[in-house]
């Protein structure tokens, strides 16, 4: 399993994603041991970064974290937009307005988590969380895309999902907190590691369920071409 955070941007000090990825690197949560990435905030070298961490790691499961100021709980991402929209630049001055993450591909991409049952054991150790259809237009969105992009022919399928992290507090102060909602490490902590005790369970009954099934028969029968065409 591979988990990702991304460094501060935007003048921030600190990025709760980069703190809560780390706290989880080489630990074993749910029988399956994490590596953690930590990745830049740079919009033309992501790709390039998430398709060597994929090759070199060769996960099942991929859950990336990001920071989300305003947010007031963690946030699931269900759709990635493929659209690079910036407020603000990179951490190298790159601003991008209206542009395709992937000229020709797709409008969106669709996140292939277990959102029902990652919110509701959420719910049941008491950590605020929601499934939000909006990831934005930033590098959160575009990792998300990227990633799936990457992974949308991997057999056996790989897991990718993303996590909206809210402020700690003492960003929330800088930013003023009445406008700013925040959240504390260890509760994002405990939530993160709350979906990886989710989700690997229902990865390995997949693929056992999966395993189960019989395999259809291929038919090797010849079909002269006039008849497949008069098929169609």
């Amino acid at each position: 399993m591979l988990v990702t955070g991304f460094e501060p941007f935007g003048g921030e000090k600190v990025n709760p994603s980069e703190l809560v990825a780390r706290s989880l690197d080489g630990r074993l949560i749910a029988g399956r041991p994490i590596s953690v990435a930590i990745l830049p905030v740079e919009t033309r070298s992501l790709h390039d970064r998430l398709e060597l961490l994929r090759l070199e790691e060769e996960p099942e499961i991929v859950l990336l974290l990001g920071q989300a100021g305003g947010r007031s709980a963690l946030a699931l991402e269900r759709v990635a937009v493929n659209v690079l929209d910036f407020e603000i630049p990179d951490n190298v001055g790159v601003l991008r307005k209206n542009e395709p993450i992937a000229r020709g591909g797709p409008d969106a991409r669709l996140s292939n988590l277990p959102f029902e049952k990652i919110v509701a054991a959420w719910a049941e150790i008491g950590v605020p969380g929601y499934v939000s259809n909006s990831a934005g237009t930033f590098i959160c969105n575009q990792a998300l895309y990227e990633l799936l992009a990457l992974t949308e022919t991997a057999s056996p399928p790989v897991l990718v999902g993303l996590v909206h992290l809210p402020f700690l507090p003492a960003q929330a102060i800088a930013a003023g907190p009445e406008t700013h909602p925040s959240m504390s490490f260890e509760l994002m902590k405990k939530g993160v590691e709350q979906i990886i005790e989710c989700i690997v369970p229902w990865v390995e009954n997949r693929g056992a369920e999966s395993a189960a099934q019989p395999r259809e028969r291929t038919s090797r029968m010849w079909i002269p071409r006039g008849v497949k065409e008069a098929e169609r």
